[in-house]
């Protein structure tokens, strides 16, 4: 099993000194909240939690770590149960696998109705039952409302733990019957040791975390994904140029959310601040605060059709074609 990172360490023994059936962890992606969350889970259903959450060793972190316990449900988008080795109820898995419908993105209102029924049993091992909801926001309005009276009035035995990136995005009833907790931002050297046990080499880790904007999950997730930190150095100029070339090893999402963060950073130093996201010394000088404005909220509505576009070459010569000639704007 791989060891805890210190600041998820630090969060659960201090989640776990309090009391409460319900608790939402949120706050930006890439902080660790599915990894609390889980320790959580973990340490409620151990037959001998200590001080360091679940012990590790007893039928009940075993369950847990093969994805088989019998008083734990899991609710996450289908897409991510997926990803993260959760097995998927066998109606489910069976459409799927038949091609009679593609794996969901949100929440399904089916599987919140079998989570309340789950709420209701009596538990398998005696040590009460366990709900996890992650990501908490991909719950559509009929989805948090079924949850919502189980929540109102939980069973004796049984403990939630909700999990966003988008708090906002929530019902504001279902914030309201939760202990909230904000995750933790790791210090530098904590990421970077982090990364480096995950095999991130300590350059690229340190690049990676800027890209991320100091986020480790995010860095991990670039580094696992093949993403080059020299590549990314190279966008700032490459975009004042008009090289779409620059962005092509991006998937549209990506490519929105690389240019959201270059016009983040040229916005900071246009107001004297500092970049987060690039090296001061890769970006281009920034044009005036109006074309970046402008440019900002473009991409805001390009986001919102990034994940579904068109034509993706077309989309990426017109995002790129937006960027230059904003970089290239009269100051």
């Amino acid at each position: 099993m791989n060891a805890v990172a210190p600041w998820i360490a630090a969060q659960r023994a201090q989640l776990l000194a309090q009391r409460g059936h319900a608790w939402l962890l949120h706050g930006p992606s890439g902080l660790g909240q599915y990894a609390l969350a889980l320790e959580l889970v973990r340490a409620w259903l151990c037959d001998a939690p200590g001080e360091h959450g679940a012990c590790g060793r007893c039928a009940s972190c075993h369950g847990i770590a093969v994805r088989t316990h019998a008083d734990l449900c899991v609710l996450m988008p289908e897409t991510q149960m997926l990803a993260l080795g959760w097995p998927l109820p066998e109606k489910a898995q069976a459409e799927i696998e038949d091609k009679k419908r593609k794996a969901s993105r949100e929440i399904r209102v089916e599987a919140m109705r079998d989570a309340v029924e789950f709420a209701q049993r009596t538990s398998a091992r005696g040590r009460g039952k366990a709900v996890l909801v992650f990501p908490a926001e991909q719950m559509n309005h009929v989805t948090a409302n079924a949850l919502l009276k189980t929540l109102e009035e939980p069973p004796g035995d049984v403990r939630f733990v909700l999990a966003t990136e988008a708090a906002h995005e929530l019902l504001p009833t279902i914030r309201s019957r939760c202990l909230g907790h904000a995750m933790l931002w790791p210090r530098p050297d904590e990421a970077h040791g982090w990364l480096a046990g995950q095999g991130v080499p300590p350059d690229a880790a340190q690049a990676l975390l800027r890209a991320a904007g100091g986020r480790p999950d995010d860095a991990l997730a670039l580094a696992r994904a093949g993403r080059s930190p020299q590549a990314w150095a190279l966008i700032p100029k490459a975009m004042a140029r008009g090289d779409v070339s620059a962005l092509s090893a991006l998937e549209p999402a990506q490519a929105v959310d690389a240019l959201q963060k270059l016009c983040h950073d040229l916005l900071a130093q246009r107001v004297g601040a500092q970049p987060r996201y690039f090296d001061a010394a890769d970006l281009p000088r920034p044009p005036g605060l109006g074309p970046l404005t402008r440019w900002s909220r473009a991409l805001i509505q390009e986001a919102r059709t990034a994940d579904h576009p068109f034509n993706a070459g077309l989309m990426l010569e017109s995002l790129v074609a937006q960027a230059r000639q904003t970089l290239n704007s009269r100051h």
